[in-house]
């Protein structure tokens, strides 16, 4: 009976790889959020930072995880006249959209994984902008230590209705689309 407590004992000491999800630190300076959000008339991009993060790793599936972002980070990359990108980058930040004076963080909880099948997988998880967390499902894409995904939020979900033709009348060419695009590159440590 003691060699069968002790062989038991061993298994599952050397195969806590393929049991136990292993917790792998986000390089925060290295990993890259970009976000382009459309109009009628054109479209703006910029970056925001990771705060912090982590994601709980098997050797085929990323089981967990959680990623922090830095709402105070958004920056503007297409608009070449200095005075314009900081007026899109304030208007961004004030209550009109992500309010980052009074939600300073966004987040992203995984609660659910699936395997990697030729290197994707689907992920589902919490998103909270704003105080309001929706559920979101989206593919990842694994290359060696970076995972990689494209994500289109539907911004009024999270309260965020300036502009939306689905809340206003009349705003002919001054509307923004509700969707924005979040190209994510998330590189472990």
């Amino acid at each position: 009976m003691k060699s069968i407590k002790l062989a038991l004992a061993t298994i599952i000491l050397f195969s806590g790889n393929v049991l136990f999800a292993k917790k792998l630190d986000i390089n925060t300076e290295k990993s890259t959020i970009e976000w382009t959000g459309e109009k009628i008339t054109g479209k703006h991009m910029g970056t925001i930072s990771i705060e912090s993060g982590f994601l709980d790793v098997k050797k085929d599936m990323v089981s967990g995880g959680k990623v922090v972002i830095n709402m105070n980070s958004i920056t503007n990359t297409d608009i070449e006249n200095e005075d314009y990108s900081q007026k899109l980058v304030a208007h961004l930040k004030d209550d009109d959209f992500f309010g980052v004076e009074k939600y300073p963080t966004a987040e992203f909880v995984i609660t659910k994984g699936s395997k990697f099948v030729d290197g994707k997988a689907s992920i589902t998880g919490e998103l909270t902008i704003k105080g309001i967390t929706e559920t979101i499902s989206f593919e990842i894409i694994k290359k060696d230590t970076d995972y990689l995904s494209t994500l289109k939020i539907d911004r009024t979900k999270f309260g965020i209705r300036y502009g939306s033709n689905s809340f206003f009348d009349n705003l002919g060419d001054k509307a923004i689309y509700n969707d924005f695009t979040l190209d994510i590159n998330l590189v472990l440590k």
